[in-house]
């Protein structure tokens, strides 16, 4: 999953986003609201942790300006402010949740796994597709009872098509799960995650469950079940 952090004070973000990235999500981070607009507006974020107080544009602003452009990314605001008037501002503005600072970052991280849950229009930490499941608070993952180790990004990847089991997933798609704008790698990298991950899923003699579509990207589904395109 893809993160943006928008956070001005330079070392609470880094903070931030070591936690993140340590909890294996695909992180970007900027300092102020004009950076964090064209961020938003450029590139397709699972949910932003959106600062109040910052230079060039508040928060309020960043906010109201995704809202009406219709942009419908899952945003937590953080602040040091707790009123409840500024509470309800943000929400109203339609922030998702609210975080006081100073916060605990297990609380940040159990907060963005409800925001992810909601956005997909689930609530639950478990998936499962035949006999895989994957337990995303735990990350853990098992084929047929037996547990599967995998990298951090392998992980990320089987995530992103398990929350979109039946969907077929364009590279662009995938890649952004994975790697932030500081990527500068070859985009064949992505194949040789698939590669491993599908030996790690479907092998063994394993009834096969990641599909590729030629000219068009991967899907995560059953033989001979339709899917969406």
């Amino acid at each position: 999953m893809r993160i943006l952090v928008v956070e001005d004070a330079r070392d609470l973000n880094r903070l931030i986003e070591k936690t993140l990235k340590r909890a294996s999500y695909s992180v970007d981070s900027c300092f102020d609201g004009e950076e964090a607009l064209d961020c938003l507006l450029g590139a397709e974020y699972d949910a932003v942790l959106l600062d109040v107080m910052m230079p060039k544009l508040d928060g309020y602003s960043v906010l109201r300006r995704l809202r009406k452009r219709d942009v419908e990314t899952p945003v937590m605001l953080l602040t040091a402010k707790d009123a409840v008037a500024d509470r309800v501002k943000g929400l109203d503005l339609g922030a998702d949740d609210y975080l006081v600072k100073p916060f605990s970052f297990d609380e940040l991280l159990a907060r963005i796994r409800a925001l992810t849950r909601k956005r997909a229009g689930n609530r639950k930490n478990q998936f499962s597709i035949a006999d895989l499941v994957v337990d995303i608070e735990r990350r853990t993952v098992h084929r047929g009872g037996v547990e599967i180790t995998l990298l951090p990004k392998e992980f990320s990847l089987l995530e992103y098509m398990i929350r979109n089991q039946g969907v077929v997933l364009s590279r662009g798609q995938m890649e952004n799960q994975i790697w932030n704008y500081e990527y500068s790698g070859s985009s064949n990298n992505i194949d040789a995650y698939i590669s491993r991950l599908r030996k790690k899923i479907d092998g063994a003699g394993r009834k096969k469950l990641i599909h590729t579509i030629r000219g068009v990207g991967w899907v995560l589904r059953v033989d001979n079940e339709g899917y969406k395109a």
